[in-house]
């Protein structure tokens, strides 16, 4: 913490920066160490170049002071907008004031500029982006643990899938597996938002589709999704299964599937640019007629993010990202393409491995084992 605070100080300082008001979660936890529950209300980080105070709601106690690693100020709600006087009460109007454009909205930029009419603010969230996508050596031990936690998720998914067993119970054992690892390996964690998508049949055709009801059939489809949150940080395990068997024209479409998989983790190397990756890979789609269905990007970045916060937009395997890869940088390798319920084959097939980036290549520290040879399960109950 104290070597990520000197480097945002110094980013202050080269940039003309005299304080910054931080509001994300992502942010707030990657200099603070504090992982904050916002029902509604606001949170801040204030930074100057000689300290760090964290502005945290009545109603959550003393715990924002006990995990913040920085002075902390509470306010009440007694009053409307007393988070704003909670800031001007840390900050003597600076001359320069950096928020974050991709997380305050205008109405609380608005309230912010009137608490500050003299101040100059300015947007720091892209250049604070930039220092979170490269890692330090202890963010990739942690991402490290959790890739390997998410393997022990997706173990207990695949023991838990058969036919007639809902989504909800396979989801449930994966969940179960992962949090009590968490707390077999860091027992001085909080521990919070670890969760799986476990998804079947027409429920994979969307990545992010919720856990439901349905009932594994035979022959199905499926799509195990494991994720552990350890002190913020995400890490991932993506596997297509199918339950029992699967059809031939399913079996063609998860091979080409898995052929890019295998090219994409290939290319993941220092001095890379992450749009020739994409760009290589469509070629794969397009000569077996499948670009089309092809549903999102190759890979993103890992660090301080969860699916309600902190994506690192600039370290994306796109068309559009010509972020050029480089040592401790962590991204993943994850191919999609999704057919309609209409067509042969139907469904969503992903696989999904996370690589730390070296200086003479990359390491997949994914273990849990990929492609038809290996993911045909399940049993009838």
């Amino acid at each position: 913490m104290t070597s990520r605070q000197t480097r945002l100080r110094a980013l202050m300082a080269e940039n003309n920066v005299d304080a910054v008001l931080f509001s994300s979660y992502q942010n707030i936890n990657y200099y603070a160490d504090f992982l904050y529950c916002s029902f509604g209300r606001l949170f801040g980080l204030v930074m100057t170049q000689d300290k760090a105070v964290t502005i945290s709601a009545n109603i959550d106690g003393g715990q924002p002071w006990r995990r913040s690693f920085a002075q902390n100020v509470i306010y009440t709600d007694w009053q409307r907008d007393n988070y704003f006087r909670a800031v001007q009460g840390e900050l003597s109007a600076p001359g320069t004031l950096g928020v974050e454009y991709d997380h305050i909205n205008v109405e609380n930029l608005g309230k912010l500029q009137a608490a500050f009419p003299e101040t100059k603010i300015v947007d720091i969230s892209k250049l604070v982006m930039a220092l979170r996508m490269v890692k330090s050596d202890e963010e990739i031990a942690l991402i490290r643990n959790g890739a390997r936690i998410a393997d022990i998720g997706g173990e207990a998914c695949r023991e838990a899938i058969a036919a007639g067993v809902p989504e909800y119970e396979v989801a449930l054992a994966s969940t179960g597996a992962m949090v009590r690892e968490i707390a077999a390996t860091y027992p001085h964690v909080e521990l919070l938002d670890t969760w799986t998508w476990f998804q079947s049949g027409i429920n994979t055709d969307g990545a992010h589709n919720p856990v439901t009801t349905r009932k594994i059939e035979d022959g199905d489809i499926l799509s195990l999704n494991c994720f552990p949150m350890i002190a913020g940080y995400y890490t991932a395990l993506e596997r297509t299964l199918f339950c029992g068997h699967a059809s031939d024209r399913h079996l063609e479409l998860w091979n080409v599937n898995v052929k890019v998989h295998r090219r994409g983790l290939e290319l993941i190397k220092p001095g890379v640019r992450c749009c020739d990756i994409a760009a290589e890979l469509n070629e794969i789609y397009k000569e077996h007629g499948l670009l089309q269905y092809r549903t999102f990007g190759y890979g993103h970045s890992f660090g301080v993010l969860s699916h309600y916060y902190g994506r690192e937009a600039g370290l994306e395997l796109r068309e559009d990202i010509e972020t050029v890869l480089e040592p401790n940088m962590v991204v993943s390798m994850e191919p999609m393409i999704m057919l309609p319920e209409s067509m042969d084959g139907a469904g969503g097939y992903r696989e999904h491995d996370i690589l730390v980036v070296h200086e003479d290549g990359a390491e997949n520290i994914t273990g849990f084992p990929f492609g038809p040879e290996h993911n045909i399960v399940g049993r009838l109950r």
